[in-house]
């Protein structure tokens, strides 16, 4: 198999859990990492082929510099659950990201968001999952819902959206991925998925077509 093309990459959210394992498996691979981050102290790694650099998520013109000449945008950005104000933060990052890729001339973005970010999606979710937990976070999946529609009118952005269900702090496995066109991968359980594999498939999009302009909900065997 000819070796896989290396790629620059820019992270967003690359402090977070899993931007954390993204950028870790990017480097691995032979990538180069531009992880753009807000407190560089956050991120003790080094690299080579690693550059930090600090910009705000919120402006596309503090954004657009450091996209300039990337191959590729991957997104990891997470906003917490709020009970006191709407979640706001993945539309407002994401415009300004959308601005910063086009001005910048980068049109492919992998971003992830949840299973059952579709308002209807959750009939076949689970009792416990479908009344207790959902109603919790609907917020962010309202949001996140939101942002996929953004993506979705973005004529000239080859986007990607990867729907893990629940995340747990768990390196890559070797685990096979079960994924589905769609909100949640039907009669698969929807058992929580390593950060790790997370970003193990994101990274594996990096060489394919197959998922551009598509959501994709995903879990392991």
């Amino acid at each position: 198999m000819a070796e896989s093309l290396k790629m620059k990459i820019a992270v967003l959210g690359a402090t977070g859990q899993t931007g954390q394992y993204l950028v870790n498996q990017a480097l691995q691979q032979g990538h180069t990492v531009t992880a753009i981050v807000r407190n560089p102290g956050k991120l003790s790694l080094r690299h080579d082929n690693l550059k930090m650099v600090e910009a705000d998520i919120f402006s596309a013109d503090s954004l657009k510099t450091h996209f300039k000449g990337q191959d590729v945008i991957m997104s990891c950005l997470g906003f917490p659950v709020s009970f006191f104000s709407v979640v706001t933060g993945y539309t407002l990052s994401m415009n300004s990201v959308i601005s910063a890729m086009q001005e910048s001339g980068v049109n492919r973005i992998i971003t992830m968001t949840s299973w059952f970010t579709g308002p209807n999606s959750t009939r076949q979710s689970p009792y416990v999952i479908r009344f207790l937990l959902l109603p919790i976070i609907r917020g962010v999946l309202n949001n996140m819902h939101e942002m996929e529609k953004l993506l979705e009118t973005s004529e000239d952005i080859n986007w990607t959206v990867v729907r893990p269900p629940g995340l747990k702090n768990l390196p890559a496995s070797a685990q096979e991925f079960l994924t589905h066109e769609g909100y949640f991968v039907p009669n698969s359980g929807g058992n929580a998925v390593g950060r790790g594999d997370v970003a193990r498939f994101m990274l594996s999009l990096l060489n394919s077509n197959a998922w551009v302009k598509k959501g994709v909900a995903i879990t392991t065997r």
